[in-house]
């Protein structure tokens, strides 16, 4: 039995609903300052400023949310005019703050910085690398539904864990440069189950020692690569010295 025409029209307004749900705000954001690795503990800030504010959904009054893992923060909305100006100024201390915004109000710009503590790193993993959320940014109408706008991250690191990481991805380098060797790759394991663990003074010396390994692997082959070339020169060599001293022989046969 065939669907009427209201029931497929209802139908296609749900699947456009159920799809307008899951987008992101056509808020535009540029990221002025937002940092990309940083060390835990570092004091850091990121700006963002975002434009285009009642498009994409076309409300004339929405709040902005912002989130982020930093510690002791604070986050600063400026609001800008269409001229340039700065039409209020707030600040807001924590992990969550709102900011409502108005086209009544003339805002048509937000300038958003937040400023805080990088936090400390629950899980050491090497791949993924350990990271944070510096700002996470939604579009909130009142008293309706909430869109994502814009979320970032950063990587975070410990002095000790960032030299195991740069010695891991030393030693990698080297493998890759050897064309790959198995023992190097072993001990190359080896070393990322020791940054995994926050071993991490085992972790250099694992990877310095697989570097070494690929290195000695890249080096004996190059050597066995000289010794065939010799070789091949020695046989064409031969070949060459026994070509000439047929012809010099076949032509003093000819002239006897």
């Amino acid at each position: 039995m065939s669907s009427s025409p209201s029931f497929r029209l209802a139908l296609v307004l749900v699947v456009a609903l159920l799809l307008s749900a899951g987008m992101a705000a056509g808020v535009a954001v540029s990221d002025e300052s937002a940092p990309t690795a940083v060390a835990v503990g570092d004091r850091v800030e990121a700006t963002y400023t975002l434009t285009e504010l009642y498009q994409n959904p076309s409300y004339e009054e929405w709040t902005l949310r912002g989130h982020t893992e930093l510690t002791n923060v604070t986050w600063t909305f400026e609001l800008v005019d269409q001229a340039g100006n700065t039409v209020e100024t707030n600040s807001v201390d924590g992990q969550n703050a709102t900011q409502p915004l108005s086209i009544d109000e003339g805002v048509s710009e937000v300038r958003v910085r937040v400023t805080g503590t990088v936090p400390s790193i629950e899980n050491f993993s090497y791949d993924p690398a350990p990271s944070f959320v510096v700002a996470e940014l939604t579009h909130t109408r009142q008293g309706g539904t909430s869109q994502p706008i814009e979320t970032y991250e950063a990587r975070h690191y410990t002095e000790p864990s960032n030299q195991a990481r740069q010695a891991i991805e030393s030693a990698q380098a080297a493998i890759d440069a050897a064309g790959g060797n198995a023992a190097a790759e072993e001990t190359l394991q080896s070393a990322i189950s020791a940054y995994e663990g926050e071993n991490f003074d085992n972790a250099v010396t694992l990877a310095q020692r697989a570097e070494r390994e690929a290195s000695q692997a890249q080096q004996a082959q190059q050597r066995n690569q000289l010794i065939i070339y010799g070789v091949v020169a020695l046989v064409v060599l031969g070949v060459l010295i026994a070509v000439v001293y047929w012809f010099l022989n076949r032509d003093t046969g000819s002239r006897l």
